[in-house]
């Protein structure tokens, strides 16, 4: 233990109390929605004392977060002063989270941090269809005039590389970033595309391409380290669900996922996805609490060793999203569940196996793999049944999806519940849209092929990619 006290700096610092707090941390907006859903004010609604930050400054500590949900803050302290820490009677509780600066490969780690395992072709075909849409059959939805109108989503990921300069992201329904790393300098530059990628399946809109939720409003929270992973991070998420909801967000969007770290003294088992042992599962169920909406990938490791979903993808109360391809089939690399108390897990899939998205550094369309892009898939389901029920809670619409969903009376530990139908989960009622890839109708006669990785349709004869091009 003294081995890692020299070598780790970074810790969380949870208080005893809240004394001398009196300030709300609520927007106007957060306050009134909070009224408009009976939602009480409460003491996780104040700020953290701010006597005891001060005391802890005063003895070295740099404040990087504070927490006022987990009651804490994520301080950095010279190891050589940890020791009087433990002895202030205001801190009940001290964890190491990071050490100094791991030095490791980005490339090593990123398919591990952000869920994702990307698959993009080099010459993409120019077409688009929104094959991936009409699996949950969102067209309805759309075509009923519901689109996003009036929600807000937060999505919070690694970097957001030229989001700010594409053209297929119209910048009229941003409502702002903020970046919760230690690098704190611009979002979208050259360090990491995965949020954008991320963006684009649900906010994208051109002559080509149709997000699931082209007409609400999004705010973009940065919370990965470029160079590291370590239980910061989650830190780092913490509090950027925290603004969220301070922001009066409806929705929160998340392809982060975690399991191992770095240093493998911090490494999750999968007895610790139980939906209470990480402060980012925590803080997900207070979240829950609050009004918020929480979409997370399940995780990208089905067919690996650790096969199973990742923290905050086991909390309670928040939507957990698989991956499966267009034709409803799961994805190997899916995680699986039950969460290790045994709750259902994912609660619903989406496409996230040669999912179309918007290639950041160019515009180009694009296949990519991971439960990454079915998540946002599913956010943007929910921002369209939300416009449609504007007076709905977060839980009425969680439960409304999981409800529609086509395994909902057999759930299964990859599908989880299912598929989702957002016309059923808006009306109840059963309805479908012919199946059209391109100028493709897509009927009974179709058949699915998978040559070298890649998913094709066979129909009358001929094969298609999914973006709709022939293929000779």
């Amino acid at each position: 233990m003294q081995i890692l006290v020299a070598i780790l700096s970074i810790f969380f610092l949870q208080f005893a109390d809240k004394a001398g707090s009196e300030r709300v941390c609520l927007s106007e907006l957060a306050i009134e929605m909070r009224e408009q859903r009976g939602i009480t004010i409460d003491s996780l609604d104040y700020e953290v004392s701010p006597k005891y930050l001060d005391s802890i400054r005063a003895m070295g500590a740099k404040v990087l977060h504070t927490s006022r949900w987990l009651n804490g803050a994520t301080v950095q302290i010279p190891a050589s002063q940890i020791a009087a820490f433990y002895q202030c009677s205001f801190i009940q509780a001290i964890e190491l989270t990071r050490g100094a600066k791991d030095s490791v490969d980005i490339s090593s780690i990123s398919l591990r941090k952000h869920a994702v395992d990307s698959s993009i072709p080099s010459d993409p075909p120019p077409l688009v269809t929104e094959a991936q849409h009409f699996l949950y059959n969102l067209p309805p939805l759309h075509q009923a005039g519901f689109e996003g109108q009036g929600i807000r989503i937060g999505v919070a990921d690694g970097g957001f590389y030229n989001a700010d300069s594409l053209p297929a992201l119209p910048q009229e329904h941003w409502l702002g970033y903020a970046d919760f790393t230690d690098e704190k300098n611009d979002i979208f530059g050259t360090k990491g595309k995965h949020g954008a990628m991320c963006l684009t399946a649900i906010m994208a809109k051109s002559d080509s391409y149709q997000g699931a939720a082209t007409k609400a409003d999004y705010f973009l929270f940065r919370t990965e380290e470029p160079d590291t992973e370590s239980p910061k991070e989650i830190d780092n998420w913490v509090a950027a669900i925290e603004m969220a909801d301070s922001l009066g967000l409806h929705i929160v969007s998340t392809s982060l996922g975690y399991t191992t770290f770095d240093t493998e003294v911090f490494n999750f088992s999968y007895a610790d996805m139980n939906g209470r042992n990480s402060r980012g599962a925590q803080a997900a169920i207070i979240a829950a609490r609050k009004g918020l909406l929480l979409i997370v990938a399940a995780g990208n490791d089905g067919d690996k060793t650790w096969h199973y979903i990742s923290t905050p993808a086991d909390a309670d109360s928040i939507l957990t999203v698989g991956a499966v391809d267009i034709f409803g089939e799961i994805a190997g690399f899916s995680s699986f569940g039950p969460s290790a108390d045994g709750r259902v897990k994912p609660e619903v899939c989406a496409v996230g196996f040669q999912t179309v998205l918007v290639d950041p550094s160019n515009g180009n369309l694009i296949y990519s793999n991971g439960t990454s892009f079915a998540c946002p898939l599913v956010a943007g389901m929910a921002a369209c049944l939300w416009s449609a029920l504007p007076n709905a809670t977060n839980m009425e619409i969680r439960d409304r999806i999981i409800r529609s969903a086509n395994r909902y009376t057999q759930p299964h530990e990859q599908y989880g519940y299912g598929i989702p139908n957002a016309w059923l989960a808006y009306t109840g009622e059963t309805t479908t849209l012919p199946y059209t890839i391109s100028n493709v109708e897509i009927s009974s006669s179709y058949s699915k092929i998978i040559q070298n990785g890649q998913l094709y349709i066979r129909h009358q004869g001929a094969t298609y990619n999914l973006l709709g091009k022939k293929i000779e």
